[in-house]
């Protein structure tokens, strides 16, 4: 229901942001006013409160953009934060801000959460996450990054619970998407290692 809801209101929202005509205009406040109503009993919210919200953000509709980063320790566990809001555990993460990359926001969010600073290595690599009742009502990108720890200590912030580098086989608690996103990090690591590895052996011979 949410994923349909998602490309209606989508639809009317585009509609009144570039229509002239009465009648068009007419037809995408129809379409808004369903949506709206079907939204409000998704996620038990008024519909003025629904119709407010959407209505603040006519244009052409865009998914949000979210970047995370991917920090291994020697022992190859991945840094992971316990989440304030639903208690599981997920990558250091958050919604890209106006005039920021993905990648600065990656560094950022790991900073301001985890108390680490990271530079970013790769791209690990581009996950769409749609409307769902379990992951929001709106459909999202994330973009995510293999970074290296180059300076800091743990100092969680008010965000999260708790900051750990842990097995990612022994986590049982994610956070919507995020085990796929650890064990697709987790691939980019080995490959990485792996280059790196074959890397140094062609320099060897060459010398």
């Amino acid at each position: 229901m949410l994923a349909f809801l998602e490309e209606l209101q989508g639809m009317a929202r585009t509609g009144l942001n570039y229509t002239t005509n009465p009648y068009e205009r007419e037809r995408c406040e129809r379409l808004l006013a369903l949506a709206t109503r079907y939204y409000g009993q998704a996620l038990d919210l008024p519909p003025g409160d629904v119709r407010g919200r959407l209505v603040g953000e006519l244009g052409t509709i865009t998914p949000k953009v979210g970047a995370h980063a991917a920090v291994f320790d020697a022992a190859g566990r991945l840094l992971l934060v316990q989440r304030a809001d639903d208690r599981c555990w997920c990558l250091p993460c958050g919604w890209v801000e106006p005039n920021e990359s993905p990648e600065e926001a990656a560094v950022r969010e790991t900073r301001e959460e985890t108390g680490l600073t990271v530079c970013v290595r790769q791209l690990v690599g581009v996950f769409t996450r749609r409307a769902h009742a379990g992951h929001g009502p709106h459909s999202a990108i994330a973009v995510g990054y293999l970074c290296d720890q180059i300076a800091g200590s743990v100092q969680p912030s008010h965000e999260v619970l708790d900051v750990q580098f842990r097995v990612i086989d022994d986590v049982t608690e994610w956070h919507e998407k995020h085990q796929e996103y650890a064990r697709a990090a987790d691939t980019a690591r080995k490959n990485r290692s792996v280059g790196l590895s074959a890397g140094r052996g062609r320099i060897e011979e060459a010398r």
